[in-house]
Parts: C-alpha cells; structure tokens; sequence
C-alpha cells in the first residue's frame, strides 16, 4: 500500500482539501444529470454514489484524523447510507495509507522524545494496521512480540476545525436544526478529544480487561506504561484475523455462537454492570485467535451510561412498557424524543415513529436467546431505516431528537448487532452476563 510522507495539519490545509473534494462531488453531479438522460434514475444515482464515495473517501483518508473517524461512524450506519458509502468509508476501521517510514520515526521523536531503536530492542516502521486516528507497528523487547500505536501528527490540534467542516453536511444529513444542536456535536468532540489521548485509552483498557477477564473466551492485551505516552502506547501484539475476515470464510457454527457468546457477554456486562461501555464495536476493533477466542482491542472510545438516561432507555427495551402507550409516552419525554414544545402533529408522528422503531429494534431483548443470523430481521431494520431516511414528512420535521447519550449507546447497539449477524452466531443466551 502505498504510504504518506505527510499530513495537512492547518486549519487551512484541511479546509483547502475538503474544498477541492467538494469540487469533485460537484461535477460528479454534472455527470449525473447527463447520465439521467442516457441510464435509469437508479442506474445514474448509483454512479453518482459510487464516484461520490471514492473521492470523498481519497481526500479524508489523507487527512486522516476526526474527519476520517465520522466516515468510520457513517459506515456502520448500513441502513441509512447508500451501499457505496458504506463499503468505501468501511476501510477507516483498519485500512487507510499508513505513515512513510520516516514520517513514522520523525513523529515517534516528536511524541516520545526518543528513537524507537532506544526504546525496543527491534522495531517495524513499517505498520501492520493503519485506521484514522492511529497506526501499528511491530516491536520485540527482552523476546516478547508487542504492537506499538503511534497517533498521527496534528490528530489532536484538529479535532475542532475538522468538526466545524463536517458539522453543516451532518446536520442536512441527518435534518438536525434548532439552537440546542450543537449538544450533540459536542458530545462527540468530547469522544474524540478522549480518543487521542492514549494515557487515558490505557486507563480504559487496563480496567475493562481486569473487570471483563472472567468472560469466557474473550481475552485482552497486556499493556505497557513505561513504554506509552499521550500519543504512544505499547501492548502486546495478539495474533489473530480481523473478526470480518475471520466472518468472511467460516463454516463452523459452533466456533461462531462461541465467538457470539463472548461478544454479547462482554458488551451486556459493560453496559449493565460497568455502566460504561467500549463505544466502537467495529470489525477492526476484535481478532479471533488461533484457538478461536475473541480479542478485544482499541478502548480509546469508552461511554460513561449515567442512571437517568440508562433506566427509561432500557425499560423501552421490555415489550410490556412499549405497548403501554401511557408509561411509553413518558419515556419518550425523558429520553428527550419529544420535546414540551412539540406540535400535537409531531408528538402523533414521533411517538408512531418510535413505536415502530423500538418494537423491531428491541426483539432481541424479548426472548431468553435470540438468532443473529436471522436475515428476515436485520432485512427489517434496513427497510424501516431506508423508509424513515427518504419519509418527506420527517424531513419538514426537526431532527434535534433524543438525549445527546443515544449517539454512542445507539451507535454501540447498531454496531454489535452488525457484528453479531457477520457471525451469523445463533441460540445466544441475552443475559448470560447475570450467571457469569
């Protein structure tokens, strides 16, 4: 693959570049309007996707930082975005240009303060993983593998602009207006300032793997402190393949509900009992070993629960509590679905919306074990996203809806259930985390 010698750190570097793939876009509409005139509608809009896709994708995975991060968030949104987005912005997880070898010795001065050779007794520059915020490397001290995260330049200092770029296409995505919007950007600059500091990710990491160590079948690396900084941080290196490359050629069933098992315990137990949960279940972010356990990577991103937002969320999550329109309307209140200053027509069309919404999404919830391979049902959910997405009537509507928490807790949610259906993982026990 080929490398980066460098990266746009100004404020107008990064903002020169996204203009100029704004540029792109434009005239890939151009081609657009004249292909309506020679293909199908759904054939030209599927170009348009396409080329929009892979330019968009070009010039942020240059950037690289928070504004490849949003595309890694959009990507696990498979049932809002257009396919070709979601298998273009897909390679942030854990496939985007690395670091040239010297740019990698040149930063690892910067942050550390030493050469690599000073700190290990034999070290790659050239990296095995490369995702937005962050590369792997790997190192040998006293005959032990390790892997060795270096955060790219200028991440950090970014973080702010990069959001104040993106923030105007997100709100016209996903319709958000009113004053108070910016709750919701804020919450995730919080996430994304916490993700670049690697003293605080070794924290994260070293609690939820002594907390979680009792889960079968799930292990952890071991990390280092005297070889980590704010934007280094040494572990072991686990061996092992991407859990979508794992999920890409296994026939075995059994190995599947054993790996599906331990996701769902681990991410039930965080959440139930933690109360604070590892926030980016993508595929980049778990290996399965030889001996087919389930490694857990990246705690970087962690979401605190607080008690007044986990208790209606979850009571929503009882069959009993939906269908009692009463108890249900009030839930929606606290979780600030609707809002006091709602019209009677947007109270009617939220309160059905989310009706329909939570009664599909909660069925895993319903029963004592649940089917992740269920195709019917994950069908469900892509056709209620796709039919909300395109509903015109939602689009006159103002989007600022749910308390700013549902951003990572829904985001945790939508990505393990992708992960669970990439196993194809069956008969898994929902509260097998309350025996363990």
């Amino acid at each position: 693959m080929k490398t980066i010698d460098r990266i746009p750190t100004s404020k107008i570097q990064r903002a020169s570049k996204l203009v100029s793939t704004g540029a792109k876009v434009g005239v890939n509409y151009l081609k657009y309007y004249g292909d309506k005139l020679t293909k199908s509608e759904d054939e030209a809009r599927l170009k348009l996707n396409e080329n929009n896709a892979e330019d968009i994708y070009d010039s942020l995975k240059q950037l690289k930082g928070s504004a490849l991060k949003v595309a890694q968030m959009l990507s696990m949104e498979k049932s809002i975005m257009p396919q070709a987005y979601v298998e273009k912005f897909s390679l942030a997880q854990f496939s985007v240009p690395p670091l040239s070898p010297p740019l990698v010795i040149k930063t690892f001065k910067t942050y550390f303060g030493k050469m690599p050779n000073e700190l290990y007794d034999s070290f790659n520059t050239t990296s095995v993983n490369a995702a937005s915020i962050g590369q792997v490397h790997m190192a040998e001290k006293n005959g032990k593998k390790l892997a060795v995260k270096i955060q790219y330049p200028g991440v950090a200092e970014s973080i702010s602009s990069d959001l104040a770029l993106v923030k105007p296409i997100a709100m016209k995505m996903f319709n958000i207006k009113g004053k108070d919007s910016d709750k919701y950007f804020k919450e995730v600059e919080g996430k994304l300032i916490e993700e670049t500091n690697y003293i605080l990710e070794m924290q994260h990491s070293k609690e939820i793997a002594a907390a979680c160590s009792h889960i079968p079948h799930l292990l952890f690396p071991q990390y280092y402190e005297d070889l980590s900084s704010e934007r280094i941080i040494t572990m072991d290196y686990m061996d092992g393949e991407h859990l979508s490359e794992f999920t890409a050629h296994n026939t075995n069933q059994e190995v599947a509900n054993k790996l599906g098992q331990a996701l769902w315990d681990f991410y039930m137990y965080q959440i139930h009992v933690l109360k604070k949960v590892h926030a980016d279940p993508h595929p980049g972010n778990f290996l399965v070993s030889k001996e087919h356990n389930l490694v857990a990577l990246d705690f970087g991103c962690m979401k605190t629960i607080p008690d007044d937002f986990y208790e209606p969320y979850f009571e929503l999550a009882k069959p009993e509590n939906i269908s009692d329109q009463t108890l249900f309307t009030s839930k929606l209140y606290q979780l600030e679905i609707l809002r006091e200053d709602d019209s009677e027509e947007e109270i009617a069309f939220f309160t059905t919306m989310f009706h329909e919404l939570l009664s599909l999404f909660t069925q895993p919830f319903h029963s004592e074990t649940f089917d992740f391979s269920d195709a019917d049902f994950f069908g469900k959910i892509t056709e209620l996203g796709q039919r909300y997405s395109k509903n015109t009537e939602l689009r006159k509507m103002n989007g600022n809806r749910g308390s700013k928490h549902f951003i990572y807790m829904n985001r945790t949610f939508f990505g393990l259930y992708n992960l669970m259906f990439d196993l194809k993982a069956k008969d898994i026990k929902i509260n097998n985390f309350t025996t363990l």
